[in-house]
């Protein structure tokens, strides 16, 4: 059985969580019905064959290196939920996705052309009010694809649901065979997430949401 340790390594991530989960105060009748489950999708050939040594939420930095990795820097935020609407504590969530040039930290995603100091691969251990955290880059176009990050959430040391987020406003989207899969169009509209500017960023940073709901 795999045993994950998910550290936040700075003051600003954890405020970063506490600040995401002020944001989901809710009251009991959003849930009067049963909420729609996130589409799982793919894992793709890229999961990481051999785990970064560094796999905090912290995609930026690699370990304690100086240099951050290249791209717009992205809060990515959100809870993970089950169908009634209430928090899963203790769930793992993971992210995958590419660098800036678009390639992946796997021995066949891109070799020494990786950006080295981008993780590239993160973990977070949910809390009682099931909110996850993570910063990273929005993804760049992708040869072939749209616009992705890669999820996978972890109940019990059991992976759950596999699936990725779709930035909107890639005209990919609509021509992937992968996101078409997914039928029903409005559970297939949960998966397309806006990444926002964020206005008092003096460097360009944005945030997306992404809710992870659980069958």
């Amino acid at each position: 059985m795999q045993t994950f340790n998910c550290w936040t390594r700075r003051k600003f991530v954890q405020n970063a969580v506490l600040g995401a989960t002020g944001l989901y105060t809710l009251r009991p009748e959003v849930f009067a019905e049963e909420l729609m489950t996130t589409p799982p999708q793919g894992e793709g050939p890229f999961y990481p064959d051999v785990l970064p040594l560094d796999t905090d939420n912290d995609l930026i930095r690699v370990n304690e290196r100086i240099t951050p990795a290249v791209g717009t820097i992205t809060h990515l935020s959100g809870r993970v939920l089950d169908r009634r609407g209430d928090p899963v504590r203790n769930a793992v969530v993971e992210i995958w996705q590419v660098d800036n040039q678009a390639k992946y930290i796997h021995t066949r995603g891109g070799g020494d052309r990786v950006d080295k100091n981008f993780q590239g691969f993160g973990r977070f251990l949910t809390g009682s009010s099931g909110a996850y955290y993570f910063r990273t880059i929005k993804p760049p176009a992708y040869p072939g694809r749209p616009a992705h990050i890669h999820f996978a959430a972890y109940r019990n040391d059991k992976r759950v649901l596999t699936t990725q987020l779709y930035v909107a406003g890639d005209p990919k989207i609509e021509r992937d065979g992968l996101y078409l899969r997914e039928k029903d169009p409005k559970r297939r509209e949960t998966l397309v997430v806006d990444f926002k500017p964020i206005k008092k960023s003096k460097i360009g940073e944005c945030e997306a949401q992404f809710d992870v709901i659980l069958g």
